[in-house]
């Protein structure tokens, strides 16, 4: 019998998924400004980049909750890297020059290594995501 928290095929329904991702959402952004309370240099500059590719990934699978990981995570790297290259023009400059949101969203100048760390966390946030998958609804346990 199939209940209103999961589909047919035993998965968690789009509702349930996107009230997940948006927790997930609200964590990831709570990591990322611990992580600049605790850290500094390299360790909260990539330890950040990886948390935005993470977070750009809860907002895919917000969006599509019913997207698989892989394509959720690949999305998330996708739009991660468009903006790293868009700093190559000077439109993310500009913009961050009149706009905290802007800066927060955008950057401003382009860093290669960042490219790497916006794969680690779509890496990481791929494995969350298909664990969380996995995962039996927690009202119902094993099958």
């Amino acid at each position: 019998m199939t209940r209103i928290a999961e589909t047919r095929d035993g998965t968690a329904s789009p509702a349930r998924t996107r009230l997940a991702a948006a927790g997930a959402a609200v964590v990831t952004v709570g990591a990322g400004l611990g992580l600049r309370v605790v850290a500094a240099g390299d360790l909260a500059k990539y330890g950040g980049d990886a948390l935005y590719t993470v977070l750009i990934l809860t907002l895919v699978v917000l969006a599509a909750p019913r997207l698989r990981p892989l394509p959720a995570a690949g999305c998330a790297l996708a739009v991660s890297w468009a903006v790293e290259f868009l700093q190559l023009t000077q439109v993310p400059a500009e913009l961050s020059a009149h706009s905290t949101l802007a800066r927060l969203v955008l950057g401003s100048t382009f860093n290669a290594p960042d490219l790497f760390w916006y794969a680690v966390g779509a890496g990481a946030g791929w494995l969350v995501h298909t664990v969380a998958r996995s995962r039996p609804p927690r009202d119902q346990g094993p099958r």
